[in-house]
């Protein structure tokens, strides 16, 4: 069988042919062409084989996204060992678990980043598996580039990503070297960009969608991915989007919306953006318009997950909306199933299920997991939709317990798990319900243990802001004498959006 490196494909000789003289990565006053890029990345593979890293290990990166974060990425998936971007806004809990379930030989690590490990980066120097900023930049100033790349089989894998299960810890999905070919799909065929243009993604690296779009996609195509360092705030994107007038810019819905309160005099760079594309969750109709009333552009929608990695979905120009909504790209098969089994017809609401050409492999440790999602090369996303008479798709939401909160899953039954249990806290429960801008945000319900309900309530915010990240944080945090519950002892979290609803209505 014909062997394939994933990064061979997108920075192999036949690539830098095409692309070598173009500019590949922008970070600030930093500007890296490809042929450049393509050496740092050899580099970067010559360093983890000079610190004994062996083919098919795993190596965890807990990286800024820079230029040196594409190379070490790259770097690692050249050198044939597994390459895991973490997000730097977990808990020292979701790390520990991460490092024993992926069996990783390294984490390389940004000095910046080291304090959100806690003791764990201790423990991981004394093992000698911790490599952090000097070492990091010693290894690669020592060891020679490695020539070539490992010899892959398409289906060994190549990289992980981490994603919530419903479990509500982090799971591995498992891809191959393969599974880069469809990398820039939408934004070639559906979004009109190509090689020449500057693209712009305001999430972090490590979420599959920032992954494809903001950097494997671009490279992919030629064009240049416009990196910034830290989680970006307001200000930020205005500044880069001004200073490196990118031709698409890739960000959540909630960014739009932050985006709308800006002056139109602050607003007048974004205009001359050729394409905007949102996804993470529903596009509200009101940000939808005031964007395209403010900008004159439209926010396109496309819809993927971390186990296909790459886009399944996109609406193309002139056919957006506010409802996330879009058509299958080319070599991606869906299917709609009612609860009763049957294919669902235009407009009817069912399950989508679907084959995917960087489709994962399944879940890391996950055997149950993995059997119960991936069947005979069909993936059940639990997401449900809706297909309209002319193909056009249309998200409604989940068929289980999950919930999409800022683009990120979140399990209601980790806000209970972190109050439930403290000595102010008789019993709490979890439900999303919109705000005032129709975005779904997390309210948790809490009765305290004996009357006084303003201890309960310091005591619940206090612990979901030590034991919780920020995107799995309640927006409001409500007293309630008692949960309302069925006959049989279940909560009837209907009831309490309805609560939430009459409360926040009297406020209003």
């Amino acid at each position: 069988m014909p062997t394939m490196n994933a990064a061979e494909h997108l920075l192999g000789e036949s690539a830098l042919a095409r692309h070598g003289a173009r500019t590949a990565l922008v970070c600030g006053d930093e500007v890296l062409g490809y042929r450049e890029l393509a050496e740092q990345v050899a580099r970067a593979a010559g360093a983890l084989r000079s610190l004994g890293v062996r083919p098919g290990e795993r190596v965890l990166l807990l990286l800024r996204d820079t230029p040196g974060f594409a190379a070490a990425w790259l770097g690692t998936v050249r050198a044939g060992t597994v390459a895991i971007g973490l997000n730097s806004k977990l808990t020292e809990a979701d790390y520990r678990h991460m490092m024993t379930d992926s069996e990783a030989r390294l984490l390389i690590a940004d000095d910046a980043l080291l304090p959100v490990l806690g003791s764990l980066g201790a423990e991981l120097a004394r093992e000698q598996r911790l490599v952090a900023g000097a070492a990091w930049r010693d290894a690669l100033r020592r060891a020679p580039p490695l020539a070539g790349f490992h010899d892959a089989q398409p289906q060994d894998p190549a990289f992980w990503l981490y994603s919530s299960g419903t479990t509500g810890r982090p799971k591995g999905i498992v891809h191959s070297h393969r599974d880069v070919l469809p990398v820039g799909q939408a934004q070639r065929e559906v979004f009109g960009l190509g090689a020449g243009d500057r693209i712009f993604a305001t999430s972090k690296l490590f979420f599959a969608y920032s992954l494809e779009n903001g950097l494997l996609g671009p490279l992919a195509l030629g064009a240049t991915a416009i990196l910034h360092p830290d989680w970006a705030d307001l200000e930020q994107i205005e500044s880069v989007v001004a200073r490196q007038r990118p031709s698409a810019v890739f960000s959540v819905p909630t960014f739009y919306r932050r985006l709308l309160a800006l002056s139109p005099e602050r607003l007048a760079p974004f205009r001359g953006v050729r394409r905007y594309v949102s996804a993470g969750e529903r596009l509200p109709e009101s940000v939808y318009a005031g964007w395209r009333a403010a900008t004159g552009c439209e926010i396109l929608s496309l819809y993927g997950m971390s186990e296909t990695f790459c886009v399944i979905m996109a609406t193309p120009p002139g056919a957006a909306g506010g409802q996330r909504s879009g058509r299958p790209l080319a070599g991606v098969e869906l299917r709609l199933l009612t609860s009763d089994g049957r294919e669902a017809g235009a407009g009817e609401s069912g399950e989508l299920w679907l084959r995917h050409p960087a489709l994962s492999s399944g879940y890391a440790n996950r055997p149950e997991a993995t059997r119960a999602q991936f069947r005979d090369g069909w993936f059940c996303t639990r997401d449900l939709f809706m297909r309209d008479a002319h193909g056009n798709y249309s998200h409604q939401g989940r068929s289980d317990e999950l919930l999409k909160i800022a683009g990120q899953w979140v399990q209601p039954g980790e806000l209970e798990e972190a109050v439930n249990g403290l000595e102010a806290v008789a019993e709490a429960a979890c439900v999303a319900a919109p705000d005032a801008d129709g975005f779904e945000r997390l309210a948790l319900f809490v009765a305290a243990r004996g009357a006084d309900a303003d201890v309960a309530l310091a005591a619940a915010a206090q612990a979901c802001e030590r034991k919780l990240p920020r995107h799995k944080r309640p927006k409001w945090i409500l007293p309630i004498e008692a949960l309302p519950r069925t006959a049989t002892g279940k909560v009837q979290r209907f009831k309490l959006r309805e609560l939430l609803e009459r409360e926040r209505g009297a406020k209003d």
